[in-house]
């Protein structure tokens, strides 16, 4: 088992900045490729960035790219979206997961593990 508790969220203007981090216990996180994904209201939890258990990054979802950047620190067991010119648009809950399989990235239902996902709220 892998518990996984997302930190970071919170309220900024449009243009600012956040960092969201996602702390694993249980298991070392090493052995898992990593996910962000991202809900809003009224909507299906979509894709947002991926990372190799190794670091390479996977991918990330075209309405982010050039502005988050995923990162992981195996030796702290935690990793990272640095989220960067924030639209109002981004706002929604995100949520971290582990994968242990390299196939099907971008679906939810591929993943393992889930955080219980932190909220962010970008005003316009």
């Amino acid at each position: 088992q892998v518990q996984l508790v997302e930190s970071g969220g919170g309220s900024v203007q449009a243009g600012g900045s956040l960092r969201l981090a996602c702390a694993a216990s249980g298991r070392t996180l090493s052995n898992y490729n990593m996910g962000w994904f991202r809900q809003a209201p009224g909507k299906e939890r979509e894709f947002v960035a991926f990372i190799w258990s190794n670091g390479v990054i996977g991918d990330y979802a075209n309405s982010v790219k050039g502005r988050f950047t995923i990162s992981r620190d195996n030796s702290k067991n935690t990793v990272f979206l640095q989220m960067n010119s924030l639209k109002p648009e981004d706002t929604a809950i995100y949520y971290c997961a582990a994968k242990g399989s390299s196939t099907n990235i971008y679906q939810p239902r591929a993943y393992d593990y889930w955080g219980q996902g932190t909220q962010v709220t970008v005003a316009s």
